[in-house]
């Protein structure tokens, strides 16, 4: 196949034509690549927002358990409060019982 002459009219013409598809083809394909890293970018943004609302999230939890005010950890408190007022009070009967044993045997060594 012979070049083509440059002053054929007709083959300056193929030939621009071919170099004017041939950019096109590369322009296609370079928006195609484009518009997949854009679709890839937006992917990416939005997986990263839902992170960034359960780190939130997770954030806001830890703050509540923290502070002691989730529903379990008041019924806790209110049992604990409960159990505390309910005991039995151990040292005073010690105490009592104490006195007691020292009156008793006050009163033995009276009665010698």
């Amino acid at each position: 196949m012979s070049s083509p002459s440059p002053n054929d009219p007709a083959a300056v013409t193929l030939e621009l034509e071919r170099i004017r598809r041939t950019i096109e083809v590369g322009f296609t394909r370079t928006d195609g690549a484009l518009a997949l890293l854009v679709q890839r970018h937006d992917q990416t943004d939005e997986a990263l927002k839902s992170h960034e609302r359960r780190i939130d999230d997770h954030d806001g939890r830890l703050d509540t358990l923290e502070r002691g005010e989730t529903e379990r950890q008041k019924r806790g408190e209110a049992r604990l409060d409960a159990l505390e007022r309910s005991r039995w009070p151990l040292p005073s009967l010690a105490a009592l019982v104490a006195l007691c044993g020292l009156l008793v045997s006050l009163y033995g060594y009276a009665q010698r």
